[in-house]
C-alpha cells in the first residue's frame, strides 16, 4: 500500500491536484487526501483551493457540488459508480411535483441531492447546518428534501417553523430501528448515545447527542467518557477506532455501511488521476442556478459556528 500511495503523491504534486475524502470512504484513503471531512466541510474545501484538478473520494453529487463551485476547474470521480441511494429519490420532474402541491413556500434541499434538484432550490443545507439554514429562512412553513428524517429533527428545534418534508431517506441510517438502540443500550447500560440525524426521530429522541458526523467526531474529542455508542455510518466508526485507541466505540450493527461510499479505492484514486477519469460535467445553466443554492448556505455558514 505505501508504493500506491507515494504514487499517488507523486501524481499530486505533478498534476496540481487536491484529494478531497468524506468520511464514510475507506479509511486508508485518509493516506493521500488533504482535506477529509463532512460535506459542508469538504464544499468550503473545494470552493476556496487553488489547485488544478479536484479528485473528490466520495460520491457523484459531492463531486458535482465541486464541478458547480469550481467550474474552471477538472473534477474527477475515481469510481464512477459511486452514488447516492437518497439523492436518487427525488429527480427534477419529482421536486417540481413536490413544490406545485406546496405553492409559494420556501425549499431546502440536503446537498444529498442532484444539481439539478440543486438547481430548483432556494437553498442547501448539510447535517451540521440544516437548523441554521432553516432558521435564516424566517418563513413559517419550508420545504425540505429529499430526507424527512432530517428534516423532521430541524422542525423539533425550530419552534415558528414547519417543515413539509418529502419522503426520501438515507436507507444505511433509516433501517437503524428502536430495537437495534434498545439491544445495545442493554448490553451498555450508562453509555452515551451519539447520533446522526439522517436517524428516524425516535432514535434520536434516545441520542445524547445529535450531530454530523464532524459534530459527532468533535463531541468524541472533547469528551471526558471512555466509550460510547455511534449511530452513523462505519466509516465514522472507523477514523474514530483509528484516532482515539484509549476510547471505546459500540457501533449499532456492523452493516451500517455505505456500499457507494466504500467503491472507491486508492488504486481508483491513482487510475483516476494518472488517466483524469472521470471527469465530472454539469450543464452551465443547471450549474448557474444551483451555485446560488450552494452559496447562499455557505454565506450563511460563514456567519457563526453551523449547528
Amino acid at each position: 500500500m505505501k508504493e500506491l500511495v507515494d504514487k499517488i503523491i507523486k501524481l499530486k504534486k505533478d498534476k496540481n491536484a487536491v484529494i478531497l475524502a468524506h468520511c464514510y470512504q475507506n479509511a486508508e484513503i485518509d493516506e493521500v487526501a488533504d482535506f477529509v471531512g463532512d460535506s459542508l466541510y469538504l464544499s468550503q474545501m473545494a470552493s476556496k483551493t487553488n489547485a488544478k484538478i479536484i479528485l473528490f473520494a466520495g460520491v457523484y453529487f459531492m463531486a458535482q457540488t465541486a464541478k458547480i463551485l469550481c467550474p474552471d476547474k477538472k473534477v474527477l470521480l475515481p469510481n464512477i459508480n459511486a452514488g447516492c441511494e437518497m439523492a436518487d429519490m427525488i429527480n427534477l420532474e419529482q421536486l417540481k411535483d413536490f413544490k406545485h402541491k406546496y405553492p409559494n413556500i420556501p425549499t431546502v434541499c440536503y446537498i444529498n441531492s442532484t444539481a439539478e434538484v440543486k438547481s430548483e432550490c432556494d437553498i442547501c443545507c448539510t447535517s451540521s447546518n440544516a437548523i441554521k439554514i432553516v432558521d435564516s429562512l424566517k418563513s413559517e412553513k419550508v420545504l425540505f428534501l429529499p430526507d424527512k428524517n432530517l428534516g423532521r429533527w430541524v422542525e423539533k428545534h425550530l419552534a415558528n417553523t414547519t417543515v413539509i418534508t418529502y419522503d426520501g431517506y438515507c436507507p444505511i441510517h433509516h433501517n437503524i430501528t428502536i430495537e437495534d438502540v434498545l439491544n445495545v443500550k442493554r448490553a451498555n447500560p450508562n453509555i452515551k448515545l451519539l447520533a446522526h440525524p439522517e436517524c428516524q426521530e425516535v432514535i434520536t429522541s434516545q441520542a445524547d447527542f445529535v450531530g454530523s458526523t464532524t459534530g459527532i467526531m468533535n463531541f468524541v474529542k472533547n469528551s471526558s467518557d471512555k466509550k460510547f455508542i455511534i449511530a452513523t455510518e462505519k466509516g465514522v466508526v472507523d477514523r474514530l477506532r483509528r484516532d482515539y485507541p484509549q476510547k471505546e466505540f459500540v457501533i449499532i450493527k456492523e452493516n451500517l455501511v455505505c456500499r457507494s461510499m466504500k467503491l472507491n479505492s486508492l488504486q481508483d484514486i491513482y487510475n483516476s488521476l494518472n488517466n483524469e477519469t472521470y471527469e465530472i460535467e454539469v450543464n452551465r445553466e443547471i450549474s448557474q442556478k444551483a451555485l446560488k443554492c450552494i452559496e447562499r448556505m455557505l454565506d450563511i455558514s460563514k456567519n457563526g459556528a453551523a449547528n
